[in-house]
């Protein structure tokens, strides 16, 4: 039977740069591109979404985000405001988008990777559960009334 979660490596712009291989990961998860996107992290990837369960592992994390992104259904989008590196560390200050059908869910995150190898061992992102609030509340109110939805800053 074959592996449904074997991830093909996809060759990056420049592994060399840890900058670039986080803004390539972002920009992959953002094209709903799963395969991209996996390629970019060690098998031993950690994954830590502050306050939710910590996902451990390529695999699981090709597998969480092969179910949540649905073209069509549920995507997502980013956009990055500002980003740092220093060293294998990459800051990011963006905002994140979840939509599922006609809600749209914006929210700021601040992320924290750390990339060895041209591939992402640590992706730790931190939110505040009342911004996901509010901005659900005001996708809510866009699916009500559409002209209330704002857009997503240009890129």
């Amino acid at each position: 039977m074959p592996d449904t979660d074997a991830v093909t490596p996809i060759p990056t712009a420049d592994t060399d740069d840890p900058r670039a291989v986080v803004l390539e990961f972002l920009d992959a998860l953002a094209r709903s591109d799963v395969e991209t996107a996996a390629s970019l992290v060690s098998e031993d990837l950690v994954y830590i979404n502050v306050s939710l369960p910590t996902v451990r592992g390529r695999s699981r994390f090709a597998r969480l985000f092969r179910a949540g992104l649905r073209p069509g259904r549920i995507g997502f989008d980013v956009r990055t405001h500002h980003i740092a590196a220093d060293g294998d560390i990459v800051l990011t200050d963006r905002t994140d988008e979840i939509s599922i059908g006609r809600l749209v869910i914006r929210f700021w995150v601040y992320g924290r990777f750390q990339v060895q190898g041209g591939r992402i061992t640590l992706w730790r992102d931190s939110f505040d559960w009342r911004d996901i609030l509010v901005g659900s509340a005001r996708g809510w109110l866009g699916v009500l009334v559409p002209a209330l939805n704002r857009q997503m800053p240009a890129r």
